[in-house]
């Protein structure tokens, strides 16, 4: 499946590594990250408006979709790291030096990295219904932090998460679908199969992925915070109300690294873009005014 009135490429951002990307529109550039367990697709009906002012690109990252999927042999290839770099090359291959970035889930953790190691890059950040890695582990605690059971399962060493997953692929990613979202019209039938069918093409990359954020991510957040390293560029964040349900709050945690700040909790569910996407593109519009 394709975004209506995109155009596709394929574009080598690393050595190897080339990523699928959707482009469309013109005018100052915008670059959307998807989540899991998603596509591109995600951003379809956001992509299409801000495509009438903004160029937009919108790719698979690394390890999903139709993105190429290296194996992880040393715990880097799907660093929110190495997956940033990814972005900002993406970026410069179509000539864009600096660009506002939006991500969503899995994408989020990719621009807030994206953000705090290339700050001259991004010009606007928004994040969608995520924290930061390491706030995010301290917030899921005792009885309520099952909710990300998922998280602690692909954690573990490499060969009994993918071959659990593997096992009852459909079930898994299915899952979350379900779960997170408020409106299942949202996701229609033929775009849940397709978010099905490229993320039981992806177990290895996907996990590879979560558990990057396990380890090797945690380690960067944590040297950003003990050297003071804050995101220097306007930040909206739109959320759900997972404060009330965890015991946090959200926006304070939020403030310890975004100065210029705009923290909103929205009503829909987890999959925004798709529930409430003129919501979302008024947010977007609003933070590159900023």
């Amino acid at each position: 499946m394709r975004i209506d009135g995109f155009d596709y490429q394929r574009v080598t951002v690393a050595e190897e590594v080339a990523l699928n990307v959707a482009v469309g529109g013109s005018g100052s550039p915008v670059v959307l990250l998807h989540g899991f367990p998603q596509t591109h697709l995600m951003w379809r009906h956001v992509a299409a408006d801000l495509a009438a002012d903004h160029t937009v690109l919108v790719p698979d990252l690394r390890g999903y979709g139709e993105s190429d999927k290296p194996a992880d042999t040393d715990g880097t290839a799907y660093a929110k790291r190495t997956m940033a770099a990814d972005v900002v090359a993406l970026a410069r291959a179509f000539g864009h030096e600096r660009f506002a970035l939006a991500g969503h889930d899995r994408g989020a953790l990719v621009a807030i990295r994206a953000g705090l190691d290339h700050p001259e890059r991004i010009s606007h950040l928004a994040v969608l219904d995520v924290l930061p890695t390491l706030d995010m582990w301290d917030v899921l605690r005792g009885t309520a932090g099952a909710v990300g059971f998922h998280l602690y399962l692909m954690a573990q060493p490499p060969g009994l998460p993918e071959q659990l997953i593997e096992g009852s692929a459909d079930a898994f990613f299915g899952h979350f679908l379900d779960a997170w979202g408020t409106n299942p019209e949202a996701i229609p039938a033929d775009v849940r199969e397709a978010y099905l069918a490229a993320s039981r093409a992806a177990v290895p990359s996907i996990v590879a992925d979560y558990r990057a954020s396990a380890f090797i991510d945690v380690e960067h957040d944590t040297q950003d915070r003990e050297a003071g390293n804050r995101l220097r560029m306007p930040v909206t964040v739109l959320q759900q109300d997972w404060g009330a349900a965890l015991g946090y709050d959200a926006a304070a945690l939020w403030r310890g690294w975004a100065s210029d700040l705009h923290h909103r909790t929205v009503s829909c569910g987890h999959f925004m873009a798709e529930e409430s996407p003129a919501e979302i593109v008024g947010a977007l519009r609003e933070l590159m005014r900023r």
